[in-house]
């Protein structure tokens, strides 16, 4: 392992700290594709060994540990100091295709910034992390990954006494808008700059072309938010704590708390059991990213131009390009739901008709998408299929619309449903199945019911018989209707 090569900027961007060792670390899970995929040689590891390097009692060698400081707007109340309070990153590995990837270890003990906090984290949280962020990878949405999980032998008290374990995440960077703000705050201008040349230098060196480098690394990151959180969209996903301290400049899916994906459609829902207003919300989404960005912005605006004025006006201009950015890649990801290869006028109305159809009959999300897959096969099954979201009078006029409008492509039926199972999962991690994982793995230290989940996730648009029980969607006494942060 490198050393991080954020641990060379000043020292104020960070404080030098060790993981705190624990009792009796087991390694319940290791990412092997991942552990491939970053050339990570663990021959000679036993069980032992392995529990010690992913639970941080062992730190490898090259390894230089650091907490991050950064701060962060929190439900839209700015916080001038958070940063890493049970977080360390230990180092930086280079992938398959050479892209540096940061390791960090995810309630390894406490740090100056833990603020109050032990720096632990329980089992369920870190069980959740895993699966989501899998499945998220497997989706092709981008995320942060999980290399490993471990138990640390201790108990973490939260409302109760709770096994405590540890999380090893593996990220492109762990720079986030309130790294920004968090030097913006205190008017460090050349901190700022400092940290800008860093993320261009490790995401976006092609902003140095251009004659305004530091606009232009707005202009990425806005660019990137906006894609990314049109997938997310695209899939139902509901980030539940959308904060400046949890959107990474990178573009990754960053910190899964209170996260979920939605059962029956509903642009209003929420599952964040904090989100009291439903500011976080699965509609909302967009319109908090842009906050976020427009956040972002004015920690740039010192950089982007000596005119106040001249700066606010050119980072009003990038930041407007999100809603077009956004929209046109949510359409996009929508016509390729639809096994729509083209592009008409009237293709956004079809989407938002079928959205609303949905949720006028409460028709699970995942599931919708997935029977469409059928209907495009083979319009015999129409009837049958569509029932649970589509009801058999006024909306069987959506169905002839959307046939109509899959006739006007050159595509047979076969290859436009191939099309169409690629991009609607069939296996989500629904709330439900991730409560019964964490249930059996907290309460019987059992498992096996994650592994086998996690197997179903990591290739989630293909069905099988033996996971079929998966793409079903939530009873209604199995419905869960309510996330933690688990901090």
């Amino acid at each position: 392992m490198n050393p991080s090569s954020y641990a060379n900027l000043p020292e104020r961007f960070f404080a030098r700290v060790q993981p705190t060792p624990v009792a009796a670390p087991r390694l319940v899970k290791l990412n092997q594709a991942l552990a491939a995929d970053l050339k990570l040689d663990l021959r000679g590891f036993d069980a032992s060994a392995l529990a010690s390097l992913f639970s941080g009692n062992h730190l490898p060698t090259g390894s230089v540990p650091i907490a991050m400081a950064y701060a962060g707007h929190q439900f839209g109340h700015f916080v001038p100091q958070l940063g890493d309070g049970r977080a360390i990153l230990l180092g930086e590995m280079r992938d398959q295709a050479g892209v540096r990837r940061d390791i960090q270890l995810k309630g390894c003990g406490r740090t100056p910034y833990s603020r109050g906090g032990d720096g632990r984290a329980a089992l369920g949280p870190v069980l959740r992390e895993y699966l989501v962020s899998e499945a998220m990878h497997a989706l092709a949405i981008p995320s942060t990954r999980s290399l490993a999980a471990a138990t640390t032998g201790e108990s973490v008290r939260r409302e109760t006494l709770l096994p405590g374990a540890i999380v090893t995440r593996v990220a492109a960077s762990h720079v986030r808008v309130g790294t920004f703000e968090y030097f913006a705050a205190r008017g460090d201008v050349a901190g700022t700059k400092i940290l800008s040349d860093y993320v261009i230098d490790r995401h976006y060196p092609q902003c140095v072309r251009d004659k305004s480098p530091y606009l232009e690394l707005l202009r990425q990151v806005v660019s990137r938010q906006a894609s990314l959180i049109g997938r997310w969209m695209n899939v139902g996903f509901i980030h539940g704590v959308m904060n400046t301290d949890n959107m990474a400049v990178s573009g990754e899916t960053i910190d899964f708390g209170p996260c979920a994906f939605m059962d029956a459609f509903d642009p209003a829902t929420v599952f964040s059991s904090i989100d009291e207003r439903g500011r976080y919300s699965f509609a909302n989404q967009p319109r908090v990213a842009l906050w976020n960005l427009a956040r972002f912005a004015e920690t740039l605006l010192p950089l982007i131009d000596a005119d106040t004025q001249q700066a606010i006006g050119a980072a009003t201009e990038a930041i407007g390009t999100f809603e077009p950015l956004f929209n046109d890649g949510w359409l996009a990801g929508m016509r390729r739901k639809l096994g729509l290869s083209t592009s008409e006028q009237g293709d956004r109305q079809l989407a938002e008709d079928l959205l609303q159809a949905m949720h006028r009959n409460q028709a699970d999300f995942t599931a919708s998408f997935r029977a469409l897959c059928t209907m495009a096969c083979d319009p015999q099954v129409d009837g049958s299929v569509r029932g649970p979201f589509l009801d058999a009078g006024g909306d069987g006029e959506w169905a002839q619309r959307w046939r109509a409008r899959m006739s006007r492509e050159a595509m047979s039926p076969e290859s436009r449903a191939e099309s169409m199972q690629a991009v609607n999962p069939a296996y989500i991690p629904r709330n439900h199945r991730v409560e019964q994982v964490i249930a059996a793995a907290v309460e019987r230290g059992d498992f096996a019911p994650f592994e086998e989940f996690s197997q179903v996730l990591a290739t989630p648009c293909v069905a099988r018989a033996a996971f079929a029980q998966y793409e079903s969607p939530p009873q209604p006494a199995e419905r869960v209707l309510q996330t933690f942060c688990g901090t």
